[in-house]
């Protein structure tokens, strides 16, 4: 995979991030940028097997087998899996420099393998620097996560 490197000159650290990800910004927005109320893009994630079980904990195999229900679909995406595409959602627009204050995110109806996963967001607030995302995660069952972002803009 194409890699992106920045400098982020609030500490010097190297930033790491795909080249060329959908959505993403190659700078940071600024305080110019950021209008209450206005839609963040759409972010598509076609939910396959591989990015399910390469994420899965050890064990989801076995976890299966030991079903009491053998028609149990169990391929599907797992919390931790979740949370970080809720962060690339909202990292991916705001660019290279923002930081996570905080993210919050309720699970509601599972993701499975062969489903599409669509975020969307909106710009909640905005105050010194610091910028509130809400976030929505949607499959063909319904909402997957709600909740919100809280980060960080450079001045």
């Amino acid at each position: 995979m194409p890699v992106r490197v920045t400098r982020r000159e609030a500490d010097e650290e190297l930033v790491f991030a795909p080249a060329g990800a959908p959505g993403a910004v190659m700078r940071t927005l600024t305080e110019d940028d950021i209008e209450c109320g206005a839609a963040l893009p759409p972010l598509r994630i076609d939910v396959t097997s591989v990015n399910v079980l390469s994420a899965a904990p050890e064990g989801m195999d076995d976890r299966r087998a030991q079903s009491e229900d053998p028609g149990a679909r169990d391929d599907f995406l797992n919390i931790l899996t979740t949370m970080g595409l809720v962060e690339r959602y909202v990292t991916d627009w705001a660019g290279p420099e923002a930081l996570i204050r905080s993210i919050n995110v309720r699970l509601g109806v599972p993701a499975y393998a062969g489903d599409t996963l669509i975020f969307n967001g909106t710009v909640a607030a905005y105050e010194a620097g610091e910028v509130t995302v809400e976030v929505r995660g949607t499959v063909g069952l319904g909402d997957h996560a709600t909740g919100t972002v809280r980060l960080h803009l450079p001045r």
